[in-house]
């Protein structure tokens, strides 16, 4: 057995496109809808390597190639790290790859971290510019929403921002993931893929017997681990 594959994933979508009568407090009825929102790049790198992948649809005509190599990742992948991805990313993926009429990748765990950092501390902010910069981590690339339809237009210089912005969210979100990662209690078990005893966040093997557990009706030995500075205990009641 072996570690697994760690994907770190951002998309980047166009807005809808719709026929209006005002500007506040409408209902958008879908027949007003002259185009549907779609993904107009993607940035994506493996765990602790340093290429970062990315794609865009600049060329519409290639937007199902694109979309091939987004489920191509996700299909190697055995856990996808993302930003809100659960309730976004991934679900918007999962409609262009039906639409397209590309079949579902294979399963993979997922790990949320604004669902995790929402859930466990309590930043004036949940967005991921709030919460790196908070922790000295960086800033997101500043945009304008002018970006977006720039892209929508074809134009070149949107395009080179908009893939660098994509890009530099990645290169964000890893930080992020190595500094929460000892505070992250749901965090897919790594030693069920080694198959050896180690930290079920970070794979670390250099850890060492802290105390006890206690469950309901058992207790079982408590581990640090020295590597990400996590909390475990081990499979086996005392």
């Amino acid at each position: 057995m072996s570690k697994p594959r760690i994907l770190l994933l951002d998309i980047e979508t166009a807005p809808n496109t719709a026929y209006v009568w005002g500007l506040w407090d409408q209902n958008i009825a879908h027949d007003q809808l002259k185009e549907t929102s779609y993904i107009l790049c993607w940035s994506a790198k493996w765990l602790g390597e340093k290429r970062i992948m990315a794609a865009d649809c600049k060329d519409r005509r290639n937007y199902t190639k694109m979309l091939r190599g987004l489920a191509a990742l996700l299909d190697e992948a055995d856990i996808v790290i993302h930003f809100y991805g659960s309730r976004f990313d991934i679900p918007v993926t999962n409609k262009e790859l039906i639409k397209a009429g590309i079949p579902p990748p294979s399963p993979y765990k997922q790990v949320d971290l604004k669902i995790m950092v929402a859930k466990v501390f309590r930043f004036e902010s949940n967005k991921l510019d709030h919460v790196c910069e908070q922790l000295g981590l960086g800033k997101k690339i500043k945009t304008e929403f002018e970006l977006w339809i720039g892209c929508m237009n074809n134009d070149d210089n949107s395009w080179y921002e908009m893939v660098r912005y994509n890009r530099h969210d990645v290169v964000l979100l890893e930080k992020l993931y190595y500094r929460l990662l000892p505070w992250i209690g749901n965090h897919p078990n790594l030693s069920v893929y080694t198959g050896t005893l180690c930290c079920p966040k970070c794979g670390s093997t250099n850890i060492q017997k802290r105390g006890v557990q206690v469950a309901v009706l058992k207790t079982y030995t408590r581990f640090h681990c020295q590597k990400c500075g996590g909390w475990f205990r081990g499979n086996e009641a005392d």
